[in-house]
């Protein structure tokens, strides 16, 4: 009887008791208070962790299936360009840091492009994935941005950019840099063709690509808490050897200073991108309607930026309603002073807390 002693119970406490590990890639750490949170609740949550808002990175193949209509779009194809003009290598060769990235995301490059319906209307977005060795601005990254741009005005609809980068790809030299003028033109073709580009700043959106194409759309919507600059504040530290301010080159301080005009979080971003492009896109409707008969436009209407005419209660109507921050107005000398940032946070926190009704502790 010893050997049922000795084997039945460990057999059955075994498993009773046995459970499977999670993946090594199960959790995930939020960046904003260190809080765990498991990876499918996070999907879930448009990659948003609920504990403090954080915004995760997403994928550029996440970001065009939240964009459009039941996660249905098209991929536009891009021409093939030189894969190492320049034959570099430094710890590694480039072609094998491109085989690497290509093997762990799956993408022929940093740069995305997709056709598809957004409201029921035609849209074309690109989308740069920060997984490609860091969404860097190369050859081919620009030629995508570029062929976008390009099918949105043949197309006549819409181009939304979704920017995420540390800027241009060093291993392609001056090839690289050329891809700024090269976008810069391109998105000069969508306003000589009256059409929306509307640029969403994510984290993080960085050198060449701040210096181009990423700063020059029509309207610039950024992602809460997002690194938006060309050098990183660490640079400017080190260089200017002076204390930053609190949250500098972030989202939200760059709209106080009016370098962008409104940061949307991750859950409102499709609502508001859909209320933006119907609004723009209103123009060469509302001008036909409003040229005939006496050829004058009717009272209430305004020139938008991109050239049509739109109804400004209609503009009024949809920018109350969506759920944006509006901007802080900063005093001229104040904007750069760390002092006057300092006392106006410390006056916002105040009076947030004043309106909760809290006690606030005395510092001396």
């Amino acid at each position: 009887m010893n050997w049922i002693n000795n084997l039945v119970p460990p057999k059955i406490s075994s498993f009773l008791t046995t459970r499977r590990e999670p993946p090594d890639n199960f959790w995930h750490k939020c960046g904003g208070c260190g809080q765990m949170c498991d990876k499918k609740a996070l999907e879930d949550n448009a990659f948003v962790f609920p504990c403090c808002g954080f915004h995760e990175r997403m994928a550029s193949d996440v970001r065009l299936k939240g964009l459009f209509d039941d996660g249905a779009y098209t991929m536009v194809p891009v021409k093939d360009v030189a894969t190492d003009p320049l034959k570099f290598r430094d710890g590694q060769r480039y072609t094998d840091r491109l085989k690497a990235a290509k093997a762990k995301t799956a993408l022929a490059d940093a740069v995305v492009i997709g056709e598809g319906r957004l409201d029921g209307a035609l849209v074309v977005a690109a989308a740069q994935d920060f997984r490609f060795m860091a969404g860097s601005l190369g050859m081919a990254a620009g030629e995508a941005v570029v062929t976008g741009m390009l099918h949105a005005v043949a197309k006549k609809t819409p181009f939304i950019l979704f920017a995420a980068s540390g800027g241009a790809r060093m291993q392609e030299g001056i090839l690289s840099l050329m891809q700024m003028p090269r976008t810069t033109i391109a998105v000069q073709r969508l306003r000589e063709a009256k059409l929306p580009y509307i640029v969403v700043l994510t984290d993080p959106t960085t050198g060449g690509v701040t210096a181009s194409y990423a700063m020059l759309g029509d309207v610039q919507i950024a992602e809460p808490g997002a690194l938006i600059c060309f050098a990183g504040p660490r640079v400017i530290q080190q260089t200017i050897r002076e204390q930053l301010p609190e949250g500098f080159q972030r989202a939200e301080y760059l709209l106080s200073h009016g370098m962008i005009d409104m940061v949307v979080h991750r859950h409102k971003l499709r609502d508001t991108l859909g209320r933006l492009c119907r609004v723009l896109m209103s123009g060469p409707a509302v001008s036909k309607s409003a040229d005939a008969g006496k050829g004058k436009k009717p009272a209430g209407y305004i020139k938008s930026m991109n050239g049509h005419a739109v109804d400004g209660k209609l503009v009024e109507k949809l920018a109350r309603g969506s759920d944006v921050m509006e901007p802080e107005p900063v005093e001229g000398d104040a904007r750069f002073d760390a002092t006057a940032v300092e006392a106006r946070e410390k006056a916002k926190r105040d009076a947030e807390a004043k309106a909760k009704g809290r006690a606030l502790p005395r510092t001396s």
